[in-house]
């Protein structure tokens, strides 16, 4: 397969399944946010050596093409046999349970703290800005399209994970949080 197909120097790509759109498409960026979000994970992962951690994030890693591929293609039925067709509802349970198993260890938040920490800690806090970022661009190509709703809730949810386990992760490097100072 060729990296390189010249078909998309004039400022359009292919949708899978068929038809082309401009590469600012409400459907393109809400894709390519799915796509950062997939790479800032991938660098957390380069950097973890938590074997838990890492099996988790590399299912996410794997839910998140198969969003890319549902949100990539306008007609979900062409994606039979070859992706998932839908977020289900046991992956969004998977990251509430996690959640909860998560805050069973950490100190209960009094107040904001600043993104950061350990490497892999700083991070997952990067891709939750990022992951909230691709939420935005769901919602927006939700306006104009249909998207499916459970979709919208894994990514919301996945934006909490994400924040919990960046600070369960500091916590089990023992590194301490920095509460945002108010002037």
């Amino acid at each position: 397969m060729k990296i390189y197909t010249k078909t998309g120097d004039q400022g359009e790509t292919g949708l899978f399944g068929g038809g082309r759109v401009r590469k600012d498409h409400p459907r393109i960026v809400a894709y390519g946010e799915v796509d950062e979000l997939n790479a800032g994970i991938g660098a957390a992962r380069a950097f973890n050596r938590d074997p838990s951690v890492d099996g988790n994030l590399k299912q996410i890693q794997n839910d998140l093409f198969d969003i890319g591929a549902i949100l990539a293609t306008p007609d979900t039925k062409k994606l039979e046999g070859k992706s998932s067709t839908s977020v289900r509802k046991g992956q969004i349970t998977f990251l509430e349970q996690s959640i909860d198993r998560m805050e069973k260890d950490l100190p209960p938040l009094r107040q904001f703290i600043l993104p950061g920490g350990s490497e892999v800690g700083s991070l997952l806090h990067l891709s939750r800005t990022v992951c909230r970022r691709a939420e935005r661009e769901i919602i927006a190509l939700s306006e104009t399209e249909k998207v499916d709703a459970d979709l919208i809730v894994y990514i919301n949810r996945l934006s909490d994970y994400l924040f919990v386990l960046a600070r369960w992760v500091n916590v089990k490097k023992g590194v301490v949080e920095t509460p945002w100072e108010k002037k």
